[in-house]
């Protein structure tokens, strides 16, 4: 099989020669593989946008990210600060590892922290052509071989919050619904705008989402989620699959949301993303909503990836693989962009064993 046909056999809940794969990771990871595999010096997007995709092509991933929405803005500067083009400020923030240092963004400025704010504010227009060309290129370039995602994360609820400020979004929430419903149509008319384009232009899939989980718990109740977030998220989903009916969804969300999930289910969702293990167990999971639901993710970026060593790396791939990815309908990789402070031993080990691994030897 090639990257594309395995995809789609898995996402068909099929059996493929092996469990497709999708891995991403931070800039400073990506310029420690460099050294590694032969790629232009570019800076590099976990997101998709802006690079070459030589490194994920020559780790023999099967699918390909292109993005397009405020995500990107978090890898927009290797400035110490920077507002981007939503007006929200950021500070990158340095952090050592015993691998070299690397950087977060945080948010420090947000345009419409001042109630009145949204009355004047306008966001970026997602219309502009050049916004595209990148998807056009791939499409043109990979897609006969490779699983083609458009991205549009953040799709609602983290790019609200960044342009109010996240305890304020967190207080609306409660207190003024209808300010929420305002501030949530801007993130939300920009990403949809760009998902259906991406979608007209031919990508395989969009990948939408927002954390709403944390460790333990859900941040919002699931009924806020139900009253406030699910009419946008179905809107959002039926209006692509009006455009194709065959193009796939992805839904993103950190932490636990295991109350929310028949909910994504009702709405139309493909794919659910990451199954963070130390949240929610990707063996139950798989056993409760693997009928209707393909799963994105399950690798452990917590504690296996960066503390592990090579072996617990190796077992924990063959553990997913014989179970959420039994029957097929997993794409495996790490459940958040690879980190700095990873063992370069341990992604090789993660790599090494999925692509190594056929199904017909589990």
């Amino acid at each position: 099989m090639n990257h594309r046909e395995r995809v789609q056999t898995a996402l068909a809940h099929e059996v493929p020669d092996r469990c497709p794969m999708q891995v991403s990771f931070t800039p400073e990871f990506a310029r420690r593989l460099q050294h590694i595999y032969p790629t232009t010096k570019t800076l590099h997007n976990p997101h998709g946008g802006g690079n070459t995709y030589e490194l994920e092509r020559a780790l023999d991933e099967d699918m390909l990210l292109t993005s397009v929405g405020w995500a990107n803005s978090y890898y927009a500067s290797d400035e110490d600060t920077y507002v981007d083009e939503w007006q929200v400020e950021f500070r990158n923030v340095r952090y050592q590892t015993k691998f070299g240092i690397g950087h977060y963004t945080e948010m420090v400025g947000h345009p419409l922290a001042e109630d009145d704010a949204i009355d004047s504010y306008r966001p970026p227009d997602p219309n502009r052509p050049e916004l595209y060309t990148e998807a056009e290129w791939m499409i043109d370039q990979f897609q006969k071989d490779y699983w083609i995602v458009g991205v549009t994360v953040t799709t609602m609820f983290e790019t609200a919050w960044a342009l109010r400020g996240y305890e304020k979004t967190l207080m609306d929430l409660v207190l003024d619904h209808d300010y929420v419903k305002k501030l949530f149509e801007i993130p939300f008319a920009y990403h949809h705008t760009a998902a259906k384009k991406l979608v007209e232009l031919g990508v395989d899939m969009i990948w939408i989402g927002d954390d709403v989980g944390c460790q333990d718990q859900m941040l919002i109740s699931p009924d806020t989620w139900r009253h406030l977030f699910k009419p946008y998220m179905a809107t959002f989903i039926s209006s692509l699959k009006d455009i194709n009916p065959d193009v796939k969804i992805a839904y993103h969300s950190d932490g636990v949301i295991n109350q929310i999930i028949p909910d994504l289910i009702d709405i139309g969702l493909d794919v659910l993303n990451p199954i963070q293990p130390q949240c929610m167990d990707p063996a139950q999971i798989k056993k409760q909503y693997g009928a209707n639901l393909c799963f994105w993710g399950t690798i452990d970026e917590q504690h296996t990836l960066p503390f592990g060593t090579p072996e617990d790396v190796k077992n924990e791939v063959i553990t997913r693989l014989k179970t959420i990815g039994n029957s097929g309908g997993l794409i495996i990789g790490p459940t958040h962009h690879i980190q700095l402070d990873t063992p370069l031993e341990n992604f090789q080990a993660m790599v090494n064993t999925i692509v190594n691994t056929p199904y017909s030897l589990l």
